[in-house]
This record gives structure tokens, C-alpha cells and sequence, in this order.
């Protein structure tokens, strides 16, 4: 009998995995096993479907990457899927592909992240190859320069046809400096080309290890079997030799300055304006969220009102709020013609003003709350949802109040709270960084209005002048 699709049965069954609380959303009960070498299991069992979702994270990631060796956890969680135990690449990837599973691994700022989904009959398997990754993997020489070279590919594509992305790459380069938040995940051109297999091998020797470890599972699982399984499988687990990095809080940015990647010949301008924001444990988030969504998270929102709607200088604006453990960024993202840079940039800087001096009224509040709560249960619908839910709490230290409150306080959200957030977090407009990729010989005089400018190549093989 052919296996329905794991895509399909997750969503038709919707997992409801939280439920309905006044206007709030309540996590469903859940198990916390600590094992002796300080490994983390969070299990949550519910049989609506044969379906298992799992997230592993490693703690570390982009921010302990060596300095000069940015993207080596992320050349490392590559190389996970790429033959662990006694499976080489092509037996590994086959192994999960055979049963209709889905079994990745990446690498972000403060973690290298597993994620996966596989039908309730294969649980056995899916231990045994999360076990396999992490405790036996293969991190192959010849795999490696593979996995290298397709990275920097990447980034050298990127730079010729697809500006964006790399807009917010440059953008934490510059405003993190030599902070750990300026690391990039996936490295840099400079940065992979000097990485070498012994290095990929240290970093995994001190400072991958259990005590790093927090496996969450949810679905169609019997918990005490589960249970003993993973125990089985990581409870021995050394711990890692090294300690990780002590990231403190960056210090926000005082004064103006501008960051040009010159792109000769590029129709466009990209620009990215920001300063420090906040952490993930902001205690104002439900009001933090509602300011954002009308300022910049959504397509009525301020930035994209003003910058595309009413003046069309764009086809998107939008303002971005990064939270990791220390305060990440909050910054505006845009693009436009070059001719045009001037024009958007002040346009999006008087939208700016307009929010700290103004805020936003008690109907544009009410709209951002009926979006958020209209949002939110969405997101927490599967199993695979539910455990990255899980991991994160864990990983931060968040309480589960971090979720089962959230929607009670988007409702009771006050206006004069807002207003006192919006002046919190968002920067006033002498505090600010500019980055902007696009034809230096027509915009270098034009920007200097926005403070000193620094410049570099799009060539440059890194991403911080």
C-alpha cells in the first residue's frame, strides 16, 4: 500500500496543537526529561494522525563561530545530512527518502538546527538517524570542499542577481562590527575559502556534545517508549570539551553612518536602515508586535503605504525586527530605482519620524491586533510547528507563559504603552546605520547627506569593509 504524502496528512489533519483560551493560546502539556549529561528531551504525544515532527538544536551556531571562520557551524550542519553511522551521503539521504521522510539540518545565529517529519511506524528510524548525525557523523574531506564550494557559489550568484538577500548580511556586518551578531551564518566568500577540514573537525570535537542538546518530538508516539529510545541513543553522549562563547548585549549605534557596496551597472538601489533593537525576552512583545506590524510588517503597513502604494518608488518596504538572546536589529528594508534613492530613503526616514513623534491611532491599533491574533494559532497547527515551538522556549529560556500569554496581551495592548515602545525601540533619526547596494557613481554624492560613507566592492569576497 502506497504511504500518503507527509505534506498532505500534515495538513489535513491541521494539529490544533494548542488550544483556545479566552484570546489567548494555551501549549498542550508536555514532558521535560533532563538526562544526567544535561542532554534536554520535550515530548508531546498526540495520536490525531501517524505523523511525528522533531527539532533538534545544537547550541552555538554563527555566533561561536571561530573569528575569520564565520559559516564554519553552518558548513558543519551541512555536512550532517551528508553520511553519518554507517550511511554515506547517497545511502543517508536514500535511507530517508525511502520512507516518505523529511530530515534536514541548517545552521542560524545562535544554533545548528535539525528539523524533521516522519510517519508514526518509522520512529525507530528516525532515532537512529538523528543519533547517527549528531553522534557519528561522516564530516567527510571531499564532502566538505563539496558543500564549500556550492556555498560560495551561492553567495557569488547572489551578488549578481539577487541583491536582497544579501542586503541584511551586509547590513549586521557593518551595524554588528566585531560583535558575534555580525557573523554571518552562511560565511562569506573570504571566510568558507579559508576553513579548513581540520577546522570543521575541532569545532566539531569542542563543541558539539549533549550537553548542547535539545531534542523536542511531537505526535502519533508512545512517550514512555520514546522516551527510553532517545535516552538510548544520547543518554552516554560525552559533553562537549569547549566552552561557547559569552555573547553579551551589543551597544546601539550613536550617531549616523553609511555603508555603499558599489555595484556598477545595477538599475536599483537596495537600502537597509537600522540601529540595536531588542532580545527575544523584550517584556513589551505583544505591543512591540502590534507597532511593528503597522509601522512595517505587513503589505498596509506605514513604510509600504507611503513608499509603494502612494508613490509607487517600490514594490515592497517593510521593517524587520530581529530577537535573539541579546538585542538583534530592528531595521527598514526597501529597494528603488537608482534615480530614485534619495527619494525613497527620505520618504521611509519621514515614515520613521512620523511613528516615534505621532505613534499610531487607536484603529490602526485595532486592525494590528486582529492581524497578530489572526496570525498567530496558525502557526502552532502541526507537530512539527509544536516542537519548534518547544525548542525555542527551551533554548531561551522562555516560559511556556511566552506563548500561553501572548494573545491575551496582543488583545489588552494599551495605546500609551505602544507609544512608549515605539520610542523604546526604534531609533530616533540622528542614531541610525545605513547600508545600500547599488551604482556608487551615481548615488556616492547624494548619500553623503546621510552621514560619512564608507565603501566598498560587491566583489569583495566579504561582506564588512
Amino acid at each position: 500500500m502506497k504511504r500518503p504524502p507527509l505534506a498532505f496528512l500534515a495538513m489535513a489533519a491541521l494539529l490544533v496543537v494548542a488550544t483556545a483560551r479566552g484570546q489567548g493560546m494555551a501549549l498542550p502539556e508536555f514532558e521535560r526529561i533532563e538526562l544526567d549529561n544535561g542532554a534536554i528531551i520535550l515530548l508531546h504525544e498526540k495520536h490525531d494522525v501517524p505523523l511525528i515532527g522533531v527539532e533538534v538544536i545544537i547550541r552555538g551556531g554563527a555566533s561561536n563561530d571561530p573569528e575569520g571562520l564565520a559559516g564554519l557551524s553552518g558548513l558543519l550542519a551541512g555536512l550532517l545530512e551528508k553520511g553519518a553511522g554507517d550511511r554515506d551521503a547517497a545511502e543517508f539521504a536514500e535511507s530517508v527518502a525511502a520512507v516518505g521522510g523529511e530530515l534536514s539540518a541548517s545552521g542560524a545565529l545562535e544554533a545548528i538546527t535539525i528539523s524533521g517529519e516522519f510517519l508514526a511506524d518509522d520512529a525507530d528510524l528516525l532515532v537512529e538517524l538523528l543519533a547517527d548525525m549528531l553522534r557519528r557523523p561522516a564530516l567527510d574531506a571531499a564532502e566538505m570542499d563539496k558543500l564549500r564550494k556550492r556555498l560560495i557559489n551561492f553567495i557569488r550568484a547572489a551578488k549578481d542577481s539577487r541583491l536582497g538577500r544579501l542586503v541584511p548580511i551586509y547590513g549586521n556586518a557593518f551595524l554588528f562590527g566585531d560583535h558575534p551578531y555580525g557573523n554571518p551564518a552562511s560565511g562569506s566568500e573570504e571566510s568558507l575559502g579559508k576553513i579548513k577540514h581540520r577546522d570543521l573537525l575541532g569545532y566539531y570535537r569542542d563543541y558539539i556534545g549533549a550537553d548542547r542538546l535539545i531534542i523536542a518530538v511531537a505526535g502519533d508516539f508512545d512517550s514512555a517508549a520514546m522516551k527510553k529510545n532517545l535516552t538510548s541513543a544520547f543518554g552516554d553522549w560525552r559533553k562537549a570539551p569547549a566552552a561557547l562563547i559569552e555573547v553579551t548585549a551589543p551597544i546601539p549605534r550613536t550617531g549616523r553612518r553609511v555603508l555603499l557596496v558599489d555595484k556598477p551597472g545595477a538599475t536599483q538601489t537596495y537600502f537597509w536602515i537600522a540601529n540595536v533593537g531588542v532580545a527575544i525576552d523584550y517584556p513589551r512583545r505583544a505591543e512591540l508586535d502590534i507597532a511593528n506590524t503597522v509601522f512595517g510588517g505587513r503589505f498596509t503597513s506605514m513604510l509600504n503605504t507611503e513608499l509603494r502604494i502612494k508613490s509607487g518608488l517600490t514594490y515592497g518596504a517593510r521593517s524587520t525586527l530581529t530577537r535573539p538572546a541579546q538585542p538583534g536589529s530592528v531595521a527598514i528594508y526597501s529597494y528603488t530605482k537608482t534615480d530614485s534613492t534619495v527619494a525613497a530613503i527620505d520618504m521611509a526616514l519621514g515614515v520613521l519620524s512620523d511613528l516615534r513623534a505621532t505613534g499610531i491611532d487607536a484603529e490602526m491599533i485595532q486592525s494590528a491586533k486582529n492581524y497578530i491574533l489572526g496570525q498567530f494559532p496558525p502557526r502552532l497547527e502541526t507537530a512539527s510547528q509544536l516542537a519548534g515551538i518547544l525548542t525555542q522556549l527551551e533554548h531561551m529560556n522562555l516560559d511556556v507563559s511566552y506563548i500561553d500569554d501572548y494573545g491575551a496581551a496582543v488583545a489588552g495592548a494599551d495605546s500609551e504603552i505602544i507609544a512608549a515602545v515605539i520610542n523604546d525601540v526604534y531609533p530616533a533619526l540622528d542614531d541610525l546605520v545605513f547600508v545600500l547596494l547599488g551604482d556608487a557613481e551615481l548615488i556616492r554624492e547624494a548619500v553623503t547627506k546621510y552621514g560619512p560613507v564608507t565603501e566598498m566592492s560587491i566583489t569583495a569576497p566579504r561582506f564588512r569593509p
